[in-house]
């Protein structure tokens, strides 16, 4: 069961209606490190927070 084009669309325009276009850069940077930490932690790597601080 994968998601189309059509569906895509959809979501992201109820999600551009919910957080307005400003905001879509920092919830999809937010998403990104998220998905990010959690792939490392399920590595087992030790990840140095202060290489994150300096990116921002």
């Amino acid at each position: 069961m994968s998601l189309g084009f059509q569906e895509l669309l959809i979501i992201f325009l109820i999600v551009l209606v919910l957080f307005g276009a400003a905001k879509l850069p920092k919830l999809g940077r937010g998403l990104g490190e998220g998905i990010k930490n959690f792939r490392s932690g399920l590595k087992g790597e030790k990840g140095d927070s202060s290489e994150a601080d300096d990116e921002v």
